[in-house]
């Protein structure tokens, strides 16, 4: 189950190196990986639902050994969730147990937390199953909320197919997450947050943090309030020579 550019490039690599492994892809529409699947000749559906993807395997009689979520944007649930004999691994853009849910690359610059990707078992719930493989991704003052994306976005190509080859041999190590020393975010908790009230009282290390994990080209940024007008702002940090 993949989308968006990491998925489409790690499908073709697999696709290229192990074809064989592979007996469905699923997208989220007729897109690039749609098309790079049938240009393959592998078996491909549009997800419309998962009792839709039951449905299918159960009909052609397939077990399928593994499932995987490379990028996939949404949270699957049973009777899907158990089909793979052994689970589903999702490829999750932080250093996990932080900053589950949404806009890690966000979080990470506000909260100053450890950054990186992970692969994970999927269970019942967000994020929260156990890990399988981690990358630390290092991030200083003149990183933000883009940089830390693109980061992420080719760690994760990278530590996928590093890992791959055990993951398909079955060499799989799992390790549980400590969920109380993590962190949970939910969608629209950025939105709070990235309102700036002229009013406050900020440290100067927070306003910064905050700023820059909101700079991200073509996104919203943090925004105040003077009067009736509106205004966003970003920040550029660069190093002095």
């Amino acid at each position: 189950m993949a989308d968006q550019s990491v998925g489409m490039e790690i499908t073709q690599w697999i696709l290229s190196e192990y074809k064989q492994d592979i007996f469905l892809v699923i997208t989220t529409s007729e897109n690039e990986i749609f098309d790079l699947a049938e240009q393959f000749d592998i078996n491909h559906l549009v997800f419309q639902s998962a009792n839709q993807i039951d449905s299918y395997i159960k009909d052609l009689g397939i077990e399928l050994d593994i499932g995987f979520l490379v990028w996939w944007p949404k949270i699957i649930k049973q009777p899907l969730l158990n089909l793979p004999k052994h689970g589903f691994i999702n490829t999750h853009p932080s250093f996990l147990p932080y900053n589950r849910g949404k806009h890690y690359n966000f979080w990470a610059l506000v909260e100053q937390a450890p950054f990186g990707v992970s692969l994970h078992f999927v269970e019942e719930g967000i994020d929260n199953g156990d890990l399988l493989a981690q990358t630390p991704i290092p991030y200083d003052w003149e990183d933000n909320g883009e940089s830390l994306y693109k980061k992420a976005k080719s760690a994760m190509v990278d530590l996928f197919k590093q890992t791959y080859p055990e993951i398909r041999d079955l060499n799989i190590n799992r390790q549980k997450q400590d969920l109380d020393a993590g962190s949970f975010h939910f969608a629209n908790e950025i939105n709070v947050m990235s309102q700036i009230n002229l009013e406050d009282t900020y440290r100067v290390r927070d306003l910064l943090n905050l700023l820059r994990a909101r700079t991200f080209v073509g996104h919203p940024a943090c925004w105040f309030k003077d009067g009736l007008n509106e205004y966003e702002v970003r920040i550029k940090i660069t190093r002095k020579v």
